[in-house]
């Protein structure tokens, strides 16, 4: 979870970008029916077929605003961590007090012993509510990082495809096999972090 917080989404990102396309329907059918060609050397350049492809899991861990997200986020999570902690810490000290006080014969009446009993109880009311508090931070931060990667890449591959003209950009981990030629990770890297480190300037 705290290494791949962003990628869980990418069945859904992959799906969402079959977006160019008319390779994405329409002649698909009548492809399956086709008999299977038999295997063939990496295509040359002049020779590529109109659709490209990207490696989802490379792009999320060179982009810069997915590596950023996943560093905001580790912090969170890591803060929250501290945060439970202290409250059991701070918990288990104050039990461990009464029960010496207890065992000590500390309370001069049941009144007193029950002034702590509410205390305790309070104590963990108030760190259960904390704890639900950060959870519900630290998820819906998750979320909203997600989708904002999710458009980001989104909207840069529209930009990216309206000027290359592909038929299809799909996803490597939705292929058995596709020709490496027809890599395009590295560039679209490249254009979403000059887009995003321009922005950020």
């Amino acid at each position: 979870m705290k290494r791949n917080l962003l990628r869980a989404s990418a069945f859904a990102l992959a799906m969402s970008l079959c977006i160019m396309l008319p390779a994405c329907g329409g002649d698909a059918q009548k492809d399956a029916e086709k008999p299977a060609a038999a295997a063939k050397a990496p295509s040359k350049a002049g020779e590529l077929p109109n659709y490209r492809y990207v490696d989802l899991d490379s792009v999320l861990s060179k982009y810069n605003l997915a590596k950023d997200y996943n560093e905001e986020i580790l912090r969170m999570q890591t803060n929250m961590e501290s945060e439970v902690k202290r409250h059991e810490s701070s918990i288990q000290s104050f039990a461990s007090s009464m029960q010496k006080k207890l065992q000590n014969n500390g309370y001069l009446s049941e009144e007193s012993y029950k002034a702590d009993q509410d205390k305790i109880n309070n104590m963990q009311a108030t760190a259960q509510r904390s704890v639900a508090s950060l959870q519900n931070n630290f998820e819906n931060a998750a979320m909203q990082a997600q989708k904002t990667v999710n458009d980001s890449i989104q909207a840069f591959i529209k930009d990216y495809n309206a000027k290359k003209g592909y038929d299809a950009i799909l996803f490597k981990a939705a292929t058995l096999y596709i020709d490496p030629a027809l890599d395009i990770t590295s560039e679209v890297v490249e254009g979403l972090n000059a887009r995003y480190n321009k922005v950020k300037k």
